[in-house]
């Protein structure tokens, strides 16, 4: 999901293959080892060169992000004329990375094997939760008054968590977060990042996502 909002965002188009973790091709594997999504593959080898040998391979998801934005920004959501900014987002997105999505995974195991320790579980996010709702109290965004690169690479985990008990997140005391993720979820694009592929496994056809 955050790869695709980052290739949208940038207006590029790449051909997708989409792989369940459960049953990964050889050939993904053969590119990134470490056998988790996304695996964007930049070049293919000229004929005659021996299969993913020199091409540059990107397989984290913030890093897409990234490099589809550099590529082109239309929205400046990298904030490019003062460099501290983009530090800023990182920070933030790192803390998601490290801190809430592993929280987030265990909140989501309690409720859906309905653990006792579901309450606890789900206090363990809200720390992270409560500080979005805070950066939300002077501005629409997380990084101030205009969109940026933190709350596209935010967006598809606070809304697994919005997901999680969806009675408990309407009554919670986040209502400013609330309004941010509506408002990113009825957005076009947030529709068009979720669409559904075949398997590639199953019918061996790519599909563009984007467009040039």
């Amino acid at each position: 999901m955050r790869a695709r909002l980052g290739i949208l965002l940038a207006q590029q188009s790449v051909l997708i293959r989409a792989v369940v973790t459960k049953n990964k091709p050889a050939a993904m594997l053969a590119v990134s080892p470490k056998g988790t999504v996304p695996v964007l593959i930049i070049d293919q080898p000229q004929c005659g060169e021996v299969p993913y040998q020199n091409i540059a391979i990107i397989d984290e998801s913030i890093d897409i992000m990234l490099w589809a934005l550099r590529i082109n920004d239309p929205q400046n959501l990298l904030q490019a004329e003062d460099s501290s900014n983009l530090e800023s987002m990182l920070e933030l997105i790192r803390k998601n990375d490290q801190q809430f999505k592993p929280d987030l995974e265990v909140y989501k195991l309690a409720k859906r094997f309905h653990k006792e320790s579901e309450v606890q579980d789900r206090q363990h996010c809200e720390g992270f939760v409560a500080e979005l709702e805070r950066k939300l109290e002077s501005s629409d965004y997380l990084m101030g008054d205009q969109a940026s690169l933190a709350d596209y690479a935010l967006l598809p985990f606070v809304r697994q968590f919005a997901r999680v008990d969806r009675k408990w997140y309407l009554q919670s005391p986040y209502p400013r977060l609330r309004d941010w993720l509506n408002r990113h979820l009825q957005m076009p694009l947030f529709t068009k990042a979720m669409a559904k592929y075949p398997l590639w496994l199953e019918c061996h056809e790519t599909f563009l996502l984007g467009r040039n």
